[in-house]
């Protein structure tokens, strides 16, 4: 009886220290499973004219995912015209679509019913369903924000306005007169609520602005993308979906790839936004000197690069621009040691770039691009504002509205 005790007593041991043992490893297991997630969320607002570029994007998404690993999460979240489909999440894996659910799936509602990519609880509902069901370690989340872009452009956020600068959406009433943004300092609002991004990448137009990359410094380490007007088209994801779950200088490969995709035609950077403040500091320093030299004057922009045209429906005037080259800017104005110095910083922002002398824009470039050349050294691929004359077309509203944003308290103000 004795020796059966001990016996019986030796077997719970093992039985305990491999359930133990077995425990440990699931938990190795786990542990390592999560350490190596990564998610990558390609957040499509296309209820707007850009519809008809969201199929062909969702086949290289999927073409592009049969070559992720086992733990790298692809979702898309996907806003378009189609009559009776909500708008949806889901992960991609291996080529195809899987666990797919709508927004009240989702438990997510809109502020107006009208369910628009747009709205700010739509953003953030949709972001936060998808980063807690597929939950990455380290900081591995990726955003790619896919759609029209503005820049900075801001108006007010109300019903009906045609507000700026990211994600045009038409709303339930099908059409331009509808159309709705989110404001660049409301997106940063968002994604300051929502697990910190590795990077943001944007493929929508204009959107590689000092104003809007201060604005967003908080919120991700990268981010990529062209100050200008890209090509409907817009990235080939099937050539970068790798390179959006990559590490080390993977926004050197997005942007290389994506640069030879369009044969060359599109400016492209990417920031590391933890030198913004540096290069915000170094801004207001270089805009002092600029100041004292212009006597009060408005700068003159005469033969700078710019990235975008607002007035397209009206006769060409090239002062009618916000979207200068920063560089380009204080190549122009600045002494040659004050563009140096300022330079230095730029470069360590601005951590990869690629130059274009031309790019696909919504009229042709003999019509818009014919006033300035480019070559690499004007070229930064980073915009900045610079306010001009109130009298001129729009300038006293942008002059305004460029008070928005913490890139005006931080660097603009001393030009009051």
């Amino acid at each position: 009886m004795k020796t059966n005790i001990f016996s019986v007593a030796a077997l719970v041991m093992v039985v305990l220290m491999t359930a133990c043992d077995n425990e440990d490893n699931w938990s190795d297991r786990r542990s390592a499973k999560v350490s190596d997630a990564k998610t990558v969320l390609v957040y499509i607002a296309g209820r707007n004219d850009l519809t008809t570029a969201v199929e062909p994007d969702l086949k290289e998404i999927k073409e592009g995912s049969k070559k992720l690993g086992p733990n790298d999460n692809l979702l898309v979240f996907v806003r378009r015209y189609n009559d009776g489909v909500q708008p949806w999440l889901a992960r991609i894996k291996n080529g195809e679509v899987t666990d797919s659910v709508s927004l009240s799936d989702m438990g997510v509602t809109s502020s107006d019913g009208e369910q628009r990519a747009s709205d700010p609880a739509v953003m953030e509902g949709v972001m936060r369903y998808a980063y807690s069901h597929y939950p990455a370690d380290n900081g591995n989340y990726g955003l790619v924000l896919w759609s029209h872009g503005s820049g900075w452009l801001i108006k007010n956020e109300v019903k009906r306005a045609s507000n700026r600068a990211f994600g045009a959406d038409y709303g339930n009433l099908n059409g331009a007169s509808d159309v709705r943004w989110i404001n660049i300092p409301t997106l940063a609002n968002v994604l300051k609520s929502l697990p910190h991004l590795k990077y943001i990448m944007f493929d929508c137009c204009c959107m590689m602005c000092l104003e809007n990359l201060y604005e967003l410094r908080s919120v991700a380490d990268y981010l990529i993308g062209s100050p200008a007007e890209i090509p409907g088209q817009g990235a080939p994801y099937d050539k970068i979906m790798t390179d959006l779950f990559g590490d080390g200088n993977f926004y050197a490969n997005i942007i290389d790839k994506y640069h030879k995709s369009v044969s060359g035609w599109l400016p492209l950077s990417a920031v590391k936004t933890s030198e913004m403040e540096q290069l915000a500091q170094a801004t207001r320093q270089a805009l002092q000197v600029v100041k004292e030299n212009q006597d009060g004057a408005y700068a003159d922009m005469t033969g700078l690069i710019h990235y975008f045209y607002t007035n397209r429906y009206g006769e060409f005037d090239p002062q009618y621009c916000i979207f200068y080259d920063a560089g380009d800017f204080f190549l122009k104005h600045a002494p040659q040691d004050v563009y140096q110095q300022w330079k230095q910083a730029l470069d360590k922002a601005v951590v990869e770039r690629r130059t274009a002398t031309m790019w696909d824009v919504y009229n042709s470039w003999t019509d818009y691009y014919t006033d300035f050349n480019v070559t690499d050294q004007k070229m930064h691929c980073v915009s900045m504002f610079v306010p001009q004359d109130p009298a001129q077309r729009n300038y006293a509203r942008y002059n305004e509205d460029i008070k928005q944003f913490e890139w005006y308290n931080a660097v603009l103000s001393m030009l009051r």
